[in-house]
């Protein structure tokens, strides 16, 4: 429950300007998750959640994608997100949780960026485009080794 909801909280501030932790617990409350702010605030600190400002001047909750060198959290979203991975030429195919695609990308992103020329979430699927085959055997290498 808890790392579904806190996969919820991503994808409402990547989605909705998100000024307070009271609009973000009215955003998850109107999603029918029964929070109290206390567990927002543990949310946003285990997220590692900051505000700043986006292109349009608002000051709003965002991901942090500054982060330390240690990628824990987004080993253990994407670790929990994942149910199978597979490769075909220069593309590799992740099947995901339903719904978790999003923030799996995320993570995959963060943690296997040098192996990849782009990627592309849906609800439970991500593609990912690698530079040649030799490369996405080596990124299905790279994944299945965490998983």
């Amino acid at each position: 429950m808890k790392h579904t909801r806190q996969q919820q909280i991503l994808n409402i501030i990547k989605e909705n300007i998100i000024l307070t932790q009271e609009d973000l617990q009215n955003a998850l409350l109107n999603l029918g998750y029964n929070v109290t702010q206390s567990t927002v605030s543990r949310d946003i600190k285990e997220l590692k959640l900051i505000k700043s400002h986006d292109s349009n001047g608002n000051y709003r909750y965002a991901a942090n994608t500054f982060q330390s060198s240690d990628n824990s959290a987004q080993r253990d979203l994407f670790v929990k997100s994942v149910l199978s991975v597979d490769c075909a030429l220069n593309n590799v195919v992740i099947k995901c949780r339903s719904g978790l695609a999003s923030g799996a990308c995320v993570a995959l992103d963060t943690l296997f960026h040098e192996y990849m020329l782009g990627s592309l979430a849906g609800d439970d699927t991500i593609i990912v485009v690698t530079k040649s085959t030799d490369h996405s055997k080596t990124l299905v290498e790279k994944i299945n080794s965490i998983l």
